[in-house]
Protein backbone atom coordinates (compact mmCIF):
# COMPACT_ATOMS: atom_id res chain seq x y z
CA UNK A 1 0.00 0.00 0.00
CA UNK A 2 1.31 3.68 -0.67
CA UNK A 3 2.35 5.58 2.45
CA UNK A 4 -0.91 7.24 4.25
CA UNK A 5 -0.75 10.94 4.85
CA UNK A 6 -3.56 13.15 6.39
CA UNK A 7 -3.90 16.82 6.69
CA UNK A 8 -6.46 16.98 9.88
CA UNK A 9 -7.95 20.27 10.20
CA UNK A 10 -9.38 19.97 13.62
CA UNK A 11 -10.57 23.79 14.05
CA UNK A 12 -12.05 23.62 10.82
CA UNK A 13 -11.57 27.32 8.88
CA UNK A 14 -11.57 29.16 12.52
CA UNK A 15 -8.47 31.32 13.33
CA UNK A 16 -7.32 34.16 15.65
CA UNK A 17 -5.64 36.16 13.29
CA UNK A 18 -7.39 37.85 9.58
CA UNK A 19 -4.57 37.35 7.54
CA UNK A 20 -5.48 39.13 4.30
CA UNK A 21 -4.20 36.61 1.67
CA UNK A 22 -5.10 33.65 3.65
CA UNK A 23 -6.61 31.41 0.84
CA UNK A 24 -8.55 29.04 3.50
CA UNK A 25 -10.46 31.94 4.76
CA UNK A 26 -10.95 31.79 0.57
CA UNK A 27 -12.24 28.09 -0.14
CA UNK A 28 -14.33 28.07 2.99
CA UNK A 29 -16.43 30.65 1.77
CA UNK A 30 -17.41 28.58 -1.30
CA UNK A 31 -18.94 25.71 0.31
CA UNK A 32 -22.47 24.99 1.85
CA UNK A 33 -20.20 25.04 5.22
CA UNK A 34 -18.13 27.53 6.38
CA UNK A 35 -17.02 26.21 9.12
CA UNK A 36 -17.09 22.77 11.20
CA UNK A 37 -16.21 23.55 14.68
CA UNK A 38 -13.89 21.93 16.26
CA UNK A 39 -13.34 18.08 15.67
CA UNK A 40 -14.88 16.06 18.17
CA UNK A 41 -12.73 13.14 19.42
CA UNK A 42 -14.99 10.57 18.47
CA UNK A 43 -14.43 11.89 15.02
CA UNK A 44 -10.45 11.95 15.66
CA UNK A 45 -10.44 8.46 17.15
CA UNK A 46 -12.50 7.52 13.67
CA UNK A 47 -9.87 9.38 11.50
CA UNK A 48 -7.24 7.63 13.61
CA UNK A 49 -8.97 4.16 13.30
CA UNK A 50 -9.08 4.84 9.50
CA UNK A 51 -5.43 5.89 9.18
CA UNK A 52 -4.62 2.17 10.41
CA UNK A 53 -6.52 0.46 8.84
CA UNK A 54 -4.68 0.86 5.70
CA UNK A 55 -1.49 1.90 6.77
CA UNK A 56 1.14 -0.45 5.93
CA UNK A 57 4.01 1.21 6.54
CA UNK A 58 4.70 5.30 6.66
CA UNK A 59 1.75 7.03 7.94
CA UNK A 60 1.61 11.00 8.40
CA UNK A 61 -0.49 13.24 10.40
CA UNK A 62 -0.25 16.81 9.83
CA UNK A 63 -2.54 19.27 11.68
CA UNK A 64 -3.25 22.41 10.23
CA UNK A 65 -6.26 25.23 10.01
CA UNK A 66 -7.44 27.66 10.01
CA UNK A 67 -5.22 27.42 13.47
CA UNK A 68 -5.01 23.98 14.41
CA UNK A 69 -4.09 24.96 18.20
CA UNK A 70 -7.76 26.70 18.81
CA UNK A 71 -8.77 22.74 19.32
CA UNK A 72 -7.02 22.80 22.40
CA UNK A 73 -4.01 20.37 24.17
CA UNK A 74 -6.49 17.98 25.56
CA UNK A 75 -7.56 17.08 22.29
CA UNK A 76 -3.60 16.00 20.71
CA UNK A 77 -2.98 14.52 24.07
CA UNK A 78 -6.40 12.89 23.37
CA UNK A 79 -4.81 12.21 20.20
CA UNK A 80 -1.30 10.97 20.83
CA UNK A 81 -3.23 8.33 22.84
CA UNK A 82 -5.65 7.26 19.93
CA UNK A 83 -2.48 6.39 18.20
CA UNK A 84 -0.87 4.24 20.61
CA UNK A 85 -4.09 2.47 20.80
CA UNK A 86 -4.90 1.77 17.44
CA UNK A 87 -0.92 1.20 16.01
CA UNK A 88 -1.37 -2.34 16.45
CA UNK A 89 0.89 -2.51 12.88
CA UNK A 90 3.80 -0.09 14.67
CA UNK A 91 3.83 1.64 11.42
CA UNK A 92 6.64 4.45 11.37
CA UNK A 93 3.93 7.15 12.42
CA UNK A 94 5.13 10.82 12.12
CA UNK A 95 3.44 14.20 13.34
CA UNK A 96 3.27 17.57 12.46
CA UNK A 97 1.82 20.77 12.99
CA UNK A 98 1.38 24.26 11.04
CA UNK A 99 0.73 27.17 13.49
CA UNK A 100 0.74 30.76 13.32
CA UNK A 101 2.13 30.42 16.75
CA UNK A 102 -0.28 33.07 19.39
CA UNK A 103 -1.03 29.85 21.27
CA UNK A 104 2.03 28.11 21.77
CA UNK A 105 3.44 28.50 25.71
CA UNK A 106 5.96 26.04 27.69
CA UNK A 107 3.37 23.38 28.27
CA UNK A 108 2.71 23.34 24.25
CA UNK A 109 6.29 23.27 23.70
CA UNK A 110 6.94 20.41 26.41
CA UNK A 111 4.10 18.54 24.58
CA UNK A 112 5.32 18.97 20.90
CA UNK A 113 9.03 18.07 22.14
CA UNK A 114 7.79 15.06 23.78
CA UNK A 115 5.91 13.63 21.22
CA UNK A 116 8.56 14.49 17.93
CA UNK A 117 6.21 16.94 16.25
CA UNK A 118 7.66 19.42 13.59
CA UNK A 119 6.04 22.37 13.52
CA UNK A 120 5.82 24.86 10.54
CA UNK A 121 5.95 28.58 12.05
CA UNK A 122 4.56 31.44 9.90
CA UNK A 123 6.42 34.05 10.16
CA UNK A 124 6.60 36.48 6.97
CA UNK A 125 9.88 38.26 7.52
CA UNK A 126 10.79 41.15 9.55
CA UNK A 127 7.90 42.69 12.00
CA UNK A 128 6.77 45.06 9.26
CA UNK A 129 6.34 43.07 7.01
CA UNK A 130 4.78 40.37 8.86
CA UNK A 131 2.27 42.66 10.27
CA UNK A 132 0.96 44.20 7.45
CA UNK A 133 -1.34 40.97 6.25
CA UNK A 134 -0.49 39.03 9.47
CA UNK A 135 -3.05 40.72 11.70
CA UNK A 136 -6.14 39.76 14.87
CA UNK A 137 -9.27 40.79 14.67
CA UNK A 138 -8.15 44.10 15.87
CA UNK A 139 -6.03 44.82 13.38
CA UNK A 140 -3.45 44.09 15.33
CA UNK A 141 -0.24 42.53 14.24
CA UNK A 142 0.90 39.17 15.45
CA UNK A 143 4.75 38.97 14.93
CA UNK A 144 5.81 39.84 17.99
CA UNK A 145 3.27 36.13 19.57
CA UNK A 146 4.96 34.32 16.67
CA UNK A 147 8.71 35.37 17.77
CA UNK A 148 7.71 34.56 21.30
CA UNK A 149 6.46 31.28 19.57
CA UNK A 150 10.37 30.91 18.15
CA UNK A 151 11.93 31.51 21.22
CA UNK A 152 9.36 28.64 23.62
CA UNK A 153 10.27 26.42 20.52
CA UNK A 154 14.49 26.63 20.55
CA UNK A 155 14.18 26.64 24.18
CA UNK A 156 12.61 23.42 24.34
CA UNK A 157 14.43 21.84 21.45
CA UNK A 158 10.94 21.46 19.49
CA UNK A 159 11.90 20.51 15.92
CA UNK A 160 9.93 23.74 13.57
CA UNK A 161 10.65 25.37 10.09
CA UNK A 162 9.74 28.64 8.87
CA UNK A 163 6.80 29.26 6.26
CA UNK A 164 7.21 32.48 4.75
CA UNK A 165 3.90 33.20 2.29
CA UNK A 166 5.34 35.59 -0.45
CA UNK A 167 3.28 38.04 -1.25
CA UNK A 168 3.73 41.46 -3.15
CA UNK A 169 5.73 43.08 -0.67
CA UNK A 170 7.77 40.34 0.31
CA UNK A 171 9.24 39.15 -2.88
CA UNK A 172 10.72 42.98 -3.41
CA UNK A 173 12.76 43.07 0.21
CA UNK A 174 13.97 39.85 -0.06
CA UNK A 175 17.81 40.32 1.35
CA UNK A 176 16.02 41.80 4.01
CA UNK A 177 13.83 38.95 4.77
CA UNK A 178 16.52 36.63 4.20
CA UNK A 179 19.40 38.33 6.35
CA UNK A 180 16.52 39.01 8.77
CA UNK A 181 16.01 34.55 9.42
CA UNK A 182 19.60 34.67 9.29
CA UNK A 183 20.04 36.71 12.18
CA UNK A 184 16.86 35.06 14.32
CA UNK A 185 18.94 31.53 13.58
CA UNK A 186 16.26 30.15 11.76
CA UNK A 187 17.69 27.54 9.33
CA UNK A 188 15.24 25.55 7.99
CA UNK A 189 12.83 28.07 5.45
CA UNK A 190 9.69 27.53 3.46
CA UNK A 191 8.62 29.79 0.85
CA UNK A 192 5.22 29.54 -0.54
CA UNK A 193 4.33 31.47 -3.60
CA UNK A 194 0.63 33.78 -2.11
CA UNK A 195 -2.50 32.14 -3.81
CA UNK A 196 -5.36 34.41 -5.22
CA UNK A 197 -9.15 33.82 -4.74
CA UNK A 198 -10.03 30.27 -6.28
CA UNK A 199 -11.64 30.33 -9.63
CA UNK A 200 -10.78 33.91 -9.88
CA UNK A 201 -8.38 36.32 -12.26
CA UNK A 202 -5.10 36.58 -10.78
CA UNK A 203 -2.78 39.46 -9.62
CA UNK A 204 -5.60 42.11 -8.67
CA UNK A 205 -5.48 42.09 -4.68
CA UNK A 206 -2.98 44.63 -2.85
CA UNK A 207 -1.07 41.34 -1.54
CA UNK A 208 -0.64 39.66 -5.32
CA UNK A 209 2.19 38.07 -6.25
CA UNK A 210 2.68 38.39 -10.05
CA UNK A 211 4.98 36.04 -12.21
CA UNK A 212 7.41 39.10 -12.68
CA UNK A 213 7.59 39.61 -9.04
CA UNK A 214 7.87 36.09 -8.19
CA UNK A 215 10.64 35.56 -11.05
CA UNK A 216 12.64 38.43 -9.45
CA UNK A 217 12.21 36.60 -5.94
CA UNK A 218 13.62 33.11 -6.88
CA UNK A 219 16.76 34.97 -8.57
CA UNK A 220 17.72 36.92 -5.37
CA UNK A 221 16.63 34.29 -2.89
CA UNK A 222 18.67 31.83 -4.52
CA UNK A 223 21.68 34.02 -4.94
CA UNK A 224 21.97 34.70 -1.36
CA UNK A 225 20.99 30.55 -0.65
CA UNK A 226 23.79 29.30 -3.14
CA UNK A 227 26.41 31.53 -1.78
CA UNK A 228 25.78 30.21 1.69
CA UNK A 229 25.87 26.79 0.25
CA UNK A 230 29.04 27.55 -1.17
CA UNK A 231 30.19 28.88 2.48
CA UNK A 232 29.11 25.92 4.07
CA UNK A 233 26.24 27.45 6.10
CA UNK A 234 23.96 24.84 5.44
CA UNK A 235 20.76 26.86 5.06
CA UNK A 236 17.36 24.83 4.05
CA UNK A 237 15.16 26.57 1.18
CA UNK A 238 12.66 23.72 0.50
CA UNK A 239 11.86 24.40 -3.06
CA UNK A 240 15.33 24.90 -3.89
CA UNK A 241 16.58 21.57 -2.35
CA UNK A 242 13.95 19.53 -3.47
CA UNK A 243 14.68 20.73 -7.24
CA UNK A 244 18.49 19.98 -6.63
CA UNK A 245 17.18 16.69 -5.38
CA UNK A 246 15.44 15.89 -8.48
CA UNK A 247 18.60 16.94 -10.11
CA UNK A 248 20.37 14.37 -7.95
CA UNK A 249 18.03 11.37 -8.53
CA UNK A 250 15.43 12.01 -5.60
CA UNK A 251 11.90 11.89 -5.97
CA UNK A 252 9.74 15.10 -5.89
CA UNK A 253 9.32 15.87 -2.37
CA UNK A 254 6.39 18.39 -3.00
CA UNK A 255 2.99 17.30 -4.48
CA UNK A 256 3.59 20.79 -6.46
CA UNK A 257 6.48 18.91 -8.13
CA UNK A 258 4.95 15.94 -8.86
CA UNK A 259 3.33 16.65 -12.31
CA UNK A 260 0.07 15.43 -11.34
CA UNK A 261 -1.82 15.37 -8.53
CA UNK A 262 -1.62 12.37 -6.06
CA UNK A 263 -5.04 13.37 -3.73
CA UNK A 264 -3.87 12.79 -0.39
CA UNK A 265 -6.59 13.20 2.24
CA UNK A 266 -7.36 16.22 3.60
CA UNK A 267 -9.65 15.83 7.01
CA UNK A 268 -12.37 18.40 7.66
CA UNK A 269 -13.82 18.80 11.66
CA UNK A 270 -16.69 16.82 10.99
CA UNK A 271 -14.80 13.89 9.14
CA UNK A 272 -15.50 15.13 6.25
CA UNK A 273 -12.81 14.41 3.29
CA UNK A 274 -10.88 15.74 0.43
CA UNK A 275 -8.12 15.40 -2.01
CA UNK A 276 -6.54 18.59 -1.54
CA UNK A 277 -5.73 21.51 0.92
CA UNK A 278 -6.85 24.41 -2.07
CA UNK A 279 -10.20 22.17 -2.98
CA UNK A 280 -12.16 21.95 0.36
CA UNK A 281 -15.03 22.28 -1.35
CA UNK A 282 -18.27 20.53 -1.85
CA UNK A 283 -17.48 19.62 -5.47
CA UNK A 284 -14.84 17.09 -4.37
CA UNK A 285 -15.96 15.67 -0.88
CA UNK A 286 -14.59 12.17 -1.16
CA UNK A 287 -16.49 10.89 1.73
CA UNK A 288 -16.32 10.76 5.44
CA UNK A 289 -13.99 9.12 8.18
CA UNK A 290 -16.73 8.20 9.98
CA UNK A 291 -18.73 5.95 6.71
CA UNK A 292 -16.10 5.46 4.21
CA UNK A 293 -12.49 3.86 4.23
CA UNK A 294 -9.41 5.41 3.34
CA UNK A 295 -8.84 3.31 -0.21
CA UNK A 296 -13.06 3.62 -1.14
CA UNK A 297 -12.11 7.25 -0.84
CA UNK A 298 -8.72 6.84 -2.55
CA UNK A 299 -10.20 4.86 -5.66
CA UNK A 300 -13.30 7.07 -5.54
CA UNK A 301 -14.81 8.49 -9.37
CA UNK A 302 -14.85 11.92 -7.63
CA UNK A 303 -10.46 11.20 -6.46
CA UNK A 304 -10.14 9.76 -9.92
CA UNK A 305 -11.88 12.70 -11.93
CA UNK A 306 -9.26 14.94 -9.35
CA UNK A 307 -6.58 13.52 -10.54
CA UNK A 308 -7.22 13.60 -14.35
CA UNK A 309 -8.05 17.25 -14.71
CA UNK A 310 -3.83 17.14 -13.59
CA UNK A 311 -2.72 14.88 -15.84
CA UNK A 312 -2.51 17.05 -18.89
CA UNK A 313 0.62 18.34 -20.05
CA UNK A 314 0.31 21.66 -21.95
CA UNK A 315 1.25 22.26 -25.50
CA UNK A 316 4.05 25.01 -24.03
CA UNK A 317 5.42 22.23 -21.69
CA UNK A 318 6.45 19.70 -24.32
CA UNK A 319 10.08 19.81 -25.20
CA UNK A 320 10.28 22.78 -22.35
CA UNK A 321 14.41 22.63 -20.90
CA UNK A 322 12.50 23.45 -17.17
CA UNK A 323 10.03 20.72 -17.76
CA UNK A 324 11.83 18.16 -15.97
CA UNK A 325 12.33 20.40 -12.87
CA UNK A 326 8.76 22.35 -13.29
CA UNK A 327 6.60 20.03 -14.39
CA UNK A 328 4.12 21.91 -14.89
CA UNK A 329 3.44 22.91 -11.58
CA UNK A 330 0.01 22.45 -8.90
CA UNK A 331 -2.94 22.08 -10.09
CA UNK A 332 -3.94 25.45 -8.64
CA UNK A 333 -1.63 27.15 -10.29
CA UNK A 334 -3.13 26.13 -13.48
CA UNK A 335 -6.85 26.97 -12.57
CA UNK A 336 -7.37 28.78 -15.50
CA UNK A 337 -8.35 26.17 -18.51
CA UNK A 338 -8.65 26.46 -21.96
CA UNK A 339 -11.40 24.08 -23.65
CA UNK A 340 -12.19 21.91 -19.74
CA UNK A 341 -8.21 21.28 -19.74
CA UNK A 342 -5.96 22.70 -17.18
CA UNK A 343 -4.12 25.67 -18.36
CA UNK A 344 -0.54 27.27 -18.65
CA UNK A 345 1.01 27.69 -15.21
CA UNK A 346 0.15 31.02 -14.15
CA UNK A 347 4.09 31.01 -12.97
CA UNK A 348 5.63 29.64 -16.40
CA UNK A 349 7.45 32.67 -17.21
CA UNK A 350 9.02 33.28 -13.57
CA UNK A 351 10.60 29.66 -13.72
CA UNK A 352 11.48 29.31 -17.09
CA UNK A 353 13.38 32.80 -16.44
CA UNK A 354 14.24 31.33 -13.14
CA UNK A 355 15.64 28.22 -14.07
CA UNK A 356 18.17 29.68 -16.94
CA UNK A 357 19.44 31.73 -14.20
CA UNK A 358 20.28 29.56 -12.28
CA UNK A 359 20.74 25.97 -13.75
CA UNK A 360 24.81 26.58 -14.06
CA UNK A 361 24.92 27.05 -10.19
CA UNK A 362 22.74 24.38 -9.68
CA UNK A 363 25.01 21.99 -11.50
CA UNK A 364 27.58 22.79 -9.80
CA UNK A 365 25.81 22.08 -6.38
CA UNK A 366 24.84 18.75 -7.57
CA UNK A 367 28.73 17.41 -8.24
CA UNK A 368 30.05 18.93 -5.28
CA UNK A 369 27.16 16.85 -3.72
CA UNK A 370 28.17 13.79 -5.24
CA UNK A 371 31.66 14.32 -4.39
CA UNK A 372 30.53 14.66 -0.29
CA UNK A 373 28.85 11.57 -0.76
CA UNK A 374 31.93 9.39 -2.21
CA UNK A 375 33.87 11.00 0.80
Amino acid sequence: MPPVSLLIKPASSGCNLRCAYCFYHDVSKKREIRNYGVMSLETLEALVVRAFDEAEGTLAFAFQGGEPTLAGLPFYRAFVGFVKKHDTKRAKVSFAIQTNGVLLDEEWARFLREHQFLVGLSVDGYKDLHDLNRTDGKGGGSFQAAMKAAQIMTRHEVEFNILCVVNRLTARHVDKVYSFYQKSGFRWLQFIPCLDDLHESRGKNQYSLTPALYESFLKALFDRWYADFMASKGVSVRHFDNWVGMMLGYPAESCSLNGVCVSYFVVEADGSVFPCDFYVVDEWKLGNVHTDSLHDMRTSLTAKRFIKDSVHIHEKCKGCECFQLCRGGCKRDRELTEGGIPGLNYFCEAHRGFFRYALPRMEKMTAVLRARRRV
